[in-house]
Formats: structure tokens, C-alpha cells, sequence
């Protein structure tokens, strides 16, 4: 059978396939479309298996924010080139924007997902058959509240999102927050909401160091108790000082903006390690 190139343009429109792959398909499969689909879709799952072992430590973090959500996601690959890449940077958008309009608040649930009908993995597995790289979906993140805020760095490597208390937060505020999420690191928002098992490892270090230094064991706790105290100021991110200003911390900067203003959430994913 002859395969014109109308065709495989209506292949190609169907699978955003490459136009090579898309013309061996159909001579593979004679003309029929429905076969050069599940050709296409095989080539991918292969091309798949073959990358197993391979490390995913290239991709992309990208954000969307919608009303009073913000949404995050990492979506890895093996080489800079293919992060780059338009059809690998569009499916990472679809896959946000499908994310936040089904309200998305776990990885799994995104997996789930389906775009025009068609499950995300199959077009995950899809854009490997047109890369021959593989690539996997990796973190995603979700806050919402009344204001949020985002900031994206080192071309796509490092984003945060923010959510804060209050309506219509001043757009240059919410990104200094973010960045200060993205620069500091913090290990939550505030000191009542540091998880209980940091809070005890911290408890532990600082007791040893304490005992290394010679301290009496009667005072080991007090001296332990300090130095979660000065933890708490550097690892929360209300207590933090304000990396454009030391002066102040992150608290006092917002509520130089307004009294009650406060941050509620964030949410930080960097593809490369801290």
C-alpha cells in the first residue's frame, strides 16, 4: 500500500509522533491507522524497557497557578537536550494543566489522569518512543490557600510555591517568600509545625554536642533546648531572616506588609541536590 503523506500528517496530528516514525508505522501496519497506533505505542514501551536502569537526573520543575491553587510538578529525563525539547516541555505543561483543573493533591492521583482520553503513562511512554530517552514523572506538589505564590530558578532546576493567609497578596512579597523558600531551604513554616521526629533528632545532636564539650549531664537538656531554639530561627521559614534584608526575619517582613499576614504552606522541589 502507498503511504501518502496526508497520512501520515493524520498520524502524526493523532500521536504527535516524529514524521519517520509515523510513515514506518503505517507501511508496518498497511495503512491502518488503529494498528499504527499500538505500533507506535509498542515502539515506546520498548524503547522503555530498554532504559530501565538508566538515571533520570536531567528534566524540568514547572508550576501552574489557577484561583487559589498552585501546582508543581518534576518530570525527569536523561539528558539536558530532551528537557529542552518543545514535545517534552508541552507534556509537562498538559500534565500541570490537567493536574490543577481535576485538583490533583498527590502524584498518584496524577498518574491516574487521562488528557483527551488517553492515559498519562501512554504518553509518557509515547514521548520516549520519539526521544529514545526515558523519562519519569517525579515530584508533585500542592498547596492551596487564600494567596500563592511561585518562583522558578536555574533554568527550570528549582521551584517553590507559597501559599499565605490572606487575599491579594502583593505580588513582589509572595515572590520574595518564595525565594527565600528557594535559597534557604526551610524545613517548615514555622516552629509549631517542625515534624516530631526532627525536633528529637535535633534534641539528640545537640545533647551529644553538648556531652563531646565536656557539659555537665545535668544541664544537657537545657543546652539542647538553646540550640533547637537557634534551629527553630535558622530551619523555619516565619523565623528566618529575610535574605534581603538581615535585619529582619521573614515574619517581620510580612507583617511590614500587614499585621496579620502570615505563610501557610510551601512546597519546594529541586532536581538537582541541595
Amino acid at each position: 500500500m502507498t503511504i501518502t503523506m496526508d497520512m501520515i500528517k493524520q498520524l502524526r496530528e493523532i500521536t504527535h509522533a516524529g514524521i519517520m516514525d509515523c510513515k514506518k508505522a503505517l507501511q508496518e501496519s498497511e495503512g491502518d491507522f488503529d494498528k499504527a497506533e499500538e505500533y507506535l505505542k509498542k515502539v515506546g514501551l520498548a524503547a522503555v524497557e530498554k532504559r530501565v536502569d538508566r538515571a533520570t537526573d536531567n528534566g524540568r520543575v514547572t508550576y501552574v497557578i489557577a484561583d487559589k491553587k498552585a501546582v508543581m510538578l518534576e518530570v525527569t529525563c536523561e539528558t539536558d537536550f530532551v528537557a529542552k525539547n518543545e514535545g517534552f516541555v508541552a507534556l509537562t505543561k498538559a500534565i500541570l494543566n490537567a493536574a490543577i483543573e481535576a485538583r490533583a493533591t498527590s502524584l498518584d492521583q496524577v498518574k491516574a489522569l487521562t488528557i483527551d482520553g488517553r492515559p498519562v503513562a501512554d504518553l509518557i511512554v509515547e514521548e520516549v518512543g520519539k526521544t529514545g530517552e526515558k523519562m519519569e514523572l517525579g515530584y508533585y506538589e500542592y498547596v492551596e490557600a487564600p494567596s500563592t505564590t511561585s518562583y522558578i530558578h536555574f533554568g527550570n532546576k528549582l521551584a517553590t510555591i507559597v501559599g499565605f493567609n490572606l487575599p491579594n497578596v502583593d505580588t513582589q512579597v509572595g515572590r520574595d517568600v518564595a525565594m527565600q523558600v528557594a535559597s534557604m531551604n526551610p524545613v517548615a513554616v514555622s516552629r509549631e509545625t517542625v515534624p516530631a521526629d526532627i525536633i528529637a533528632k535535633e534534641l539528640e545532636i545537640g545533647r551529644e554536642k553538648a556531652r563531646e564539650e565536656g557539659k555537665p549531664e545535668a544541664i544537657l537538656d537545657r543546652i539542647a533546648e538553646g540550640r533547637l531554639n537557634k534551629f527553630f530561627q535558622e530551619s523555619t521559614l516565619m523565623e528566618q531572616e529575610f535574605v534581603k534584608d538581615a535585619k529582619m526575619t521573614i515574619r517581620q517582613y510580612l507583617a511590614a506588609q500587614n499585621k496579620e499576614l502570615v505563610a501557610t504552606a510551601f512546597k519546594r522541589v529541586n532536581l538537582n541536590e541541595d
